[in-house]
């Protein structure tokens, strides 16, 4: 198949995609807040299993982020449908699921394998530069956040933002683009690169809204994730219309 063409977009695009995520979500809801609904459950389960064990919740937390497009994938199927005039049941989300692409398995793996990569990576820095054990979350905002001189948080918060950054590139548009059209995943995580690099600015800004909103559905309780995760689904697949040609 030929490689599919990107094209620049504006800085008003990311505000034009959660607007249209927001209308996907509220014309066929059930779908996407029983995603979200499944999301904050897990984080409530995270909670409850790992709450003095600070880097399993972290990992746990970590990896939920960036597999999160591989959960979103039957929420795209949903916004495709969407804009045929069709609307998709659960069953026919599951059957996304049910098919089995291979494709969409490894590229999942892939992502699981840069979750658990940035956990370690994580994990190693701290541990190696706190003077105290960092054991639960109270101990990381006392031992590494709050802490008056040390370089520790800025550097892991660096850190953090050195390796999310081709993760993001690779992801951006991959999933609903492997979803989408009979393409490989080297050419959708190559896809996706050019889109960002056609558009770095746009697409840094809508980055820093997807962890913005993100965060402040787990600041809720993660209640807010019920509505997060569906609606920026929703406007991730808008996201890909506008970024492929």
């Amino acid at each position: 198949m030929k490689t599919p063409s990107v094209q620049p977009v504006g800085f008003d695009r990311p505000s034009v995609w959660l607007r249209a995520g927001w209308a996907d979500l509220w014309r066929c809801p059930a779908p996407g807040l029983l995603h979200g609904l499944a999301s904050a459950a897990f984080g409530w389960l995270v909670l409850a299993l790992a709450r003095d064990n600070f880097w399993l919740m972290a990992g746990a937390f970590s990896g939920f982020l960036i597999v999160a497009p591989i959960v979103a994938t039957g929420l795209y199927g949903v916004s495709r449908a969407l804009e045929k005039g069709q609307r998709l049941g659960m069953r026919d989300i599951l059957g996304i699921w049910r098919s089995q692409d291979p494709r969409l398995v490894r590229f999942g793996l892939l992502l699981a394998l840069a979750g658990t990569g940035w956990v370690m990576t994580s994990a190693a820095m701290i541990t190696s530069f706190t003077d105290m054990p960092v054991d639960r979350p109270l101990d990381f905002l006392r031992h590494v956040v709050l802490v008056e001189k040390g370089w520790v948080f800025e550097g892991w918060l660096m850190l953090g933002g050195f390796l999310a950054a081709p993760v993001f590139a690779s992801s951006v548009i991959a999933l609903p683009l492997l979803l989408d059209k009979q393409v490989d995943v080297l050419t959708a995580v190559l896809t996706s690169w050019r889109a960002v690099l056609a558009s770095p600015g746009p697409l840094a800004l809508w980055a820093a809204l997807l962890m913005v909103i993100t965060g402040l559905g787990m600041l809720t309780g993660l209640l807010g994730l019920i509505v997060a995760v569906p609606w920026l689904a929703h406007a991730s697949w808008h996201a890909y219309r506008d970024l492929v040609a």
